[in-house]
C-alpha cells in the first residue's frame, strides 16, 4: 500500500526547478504522513467499540475443534486487549481444567481457587473488593479465575461452570470464557449461554475442513449462536502456504465472522504474552478481533 501511494505521489506534477530526489522526499513525506494518519484513524475506530458501555457484563467464550490450534492464546490476546481499552474490571475465566494454558500465558505466578471452587463461595452480597480476593489480579483492572492449580484431575461440569458464571457476570464489563474443545459440554453450555463466541482453527487444509464441519452442525443451533461467531484462523507455522482468502469465503458462507491470527515467533515460543514483544500485524489482528466479537456480543440477548 505504502509503495502504491509513493508511486502516485512521484507520479504529480513536480514544482518548478525540482529535482528528481527532492520531489522523491516530498512524495514520501506526504505518504508515510498518510499512512500514519490512516493508522491512527483505525486505532480511533477500534477503540470506540471497544470502549462502548454494557448494561450487563459481555460473556466470550473461546473454543476450537482440539487442542493445540491456539484457543488460550486468544483468550489471553482478547482479554488483554478488552483490559487495555476499557475501564471497568475485565475477567479471564479459565473453563478448562485439563491443565490449560491460560495462566501460563498470562504471567500468573500462583493460583489458589478454582472456577468449581468459587462457583460456591461468591454470595450476591458480596462486593467487588470480595470477589477479587479469590481472583489472580492482573496488569490493567484485570482478573484471572483458573480451572484447576495445576493439578491433573481436578473437575468442573456444567453446573459448576454455571453457577461460577452467575455469580461472578455482575461484577466485570467482559469475561473471557477459555474453554474445553468441543463437544464436551461445558463447551456447549459456554457457547449457548455467551453473547460472544470464538472458534478457533488452525490453518490447515484439515483444520479448515475440520472447522466447516462443525460450523455445519452449529448451523442446527438456534440461530443467534452461529450469528455471534467469529472464527479465528491461527498460523501457527511460519508460510503456511494457506489461501486466507479462499478458506474465509468457504466458513463466512455458513454465516460467521472470519478472522486471521498471523503467525507470530512471540506467540509460537508458548510462555507468558508480553504484548510489547509482538509484531505490529499481530497487534493489529488481535485488536481487530476483539473489536469484531465485542461488536457482535452487543447484539446479542442472553439466552
Amino acid at each position: 500500500m505504502v509503495k502504491e501511494d509513493l508511486a502516485d505521489a512521484l507520479r504529480s506534477k513536480p514544482r518548478h526547478g525540482e529535482s528528481f530526489a527532492a520531489r522523491a522526499a516530498r512524495a514520501l513525506r506526504r505518504t508515510l504522513s498518510s499512512s500514519a494518519a490512516s493508522e491512527v484513524a483505525a486505532i480511533t475506530r477500534t477503540a470506540a467499540v471497544l470502549q462502548q458501555p454494557v448494561t450487563t457484563g459481555r460473556q466470550i467464550a473461546v473454543t476450537s475443534i482440539r487442542g493445540g490450534s491456539g484457543k488460550s492464546t486468544v483468550a489471553a490476546l482478547l482479554g488483554t486487549a478488552y483490559a487495555h481499552y476499557r475501564h471497568d474490571p475485565v475477567l479471564f475465566l479459565e473453563a478448562d481444567p485439563a491443565l490449560g494454558s491460560l495462566p501460563l500465558r498470562l504471567g500468573a505466578e500462583s493460583l489458589r481457587w478454582t472456577t468449581s471452587e468459587v462457583a460456591d463461595i461468591v454470595k450476591a452480597d458480596m462486593s467487588l473488593l470480595d470477589v477479587t480476593g479469590y481472583l489472580v489480579q492482573l496488569p490493567n483492572n484485570a482478573w484471572l479465575l483458573p480451572a484447576s492449580q495445576g493439578q491433573i484431575g481436578v473437575m468442573l461440569d456444567s453446573r459448576a461452570y454455571e453457577r461460577a458464571v452467575v455469580a461472578l457476570r455482575r461484577y466485570f464489563g467482559v469475561m473471557v470464557i477459555d474453554c474445553e474443545t468441543l463437544p464436551t459440554e461445558v463447551a456447549r453450555v459456554a457457547l449457548a449461554a455467551a453473547h460472544g463466541r470464538v472458534l478457533t482453527a488452525p490453518a490447515t487444509p484439515e483444520g479448515i475442513t475440520s472447522t466447516f464441519s462443525v460450523l455445519q452442525w452449529m448451523q442446527g443451533l438456534p440461530r443467534h449462536v452461529i450469528a455471534g461467531t467469529v472464527v479465528v484462523l491461527t498460523e501457527l507455522v511460519a508460510h503456511s502456504g494457506v489461501d486466507f482468502d479462499e478458506a474465509a469465503q468457504r466458513l463466512r458462507s455458513t454465516g460467521v465472522s472470519v478472522q486471521v491470527l498471523p503467525y507470530d515467533r512471540h506467540l509460537a515460543a508458548g510462555g507468558r504474552i508480553h504484548t510489547e514483544l509482538l509484531a505490529h500485524p499481530t497487534r493489529e489482528a488481535a485488536a481487530r478481533l476483539a473489536a469484531d466479537v465485542f461488536q457482535l456480543s452487543l447484539a446479542q440477548k442472553r439466552h
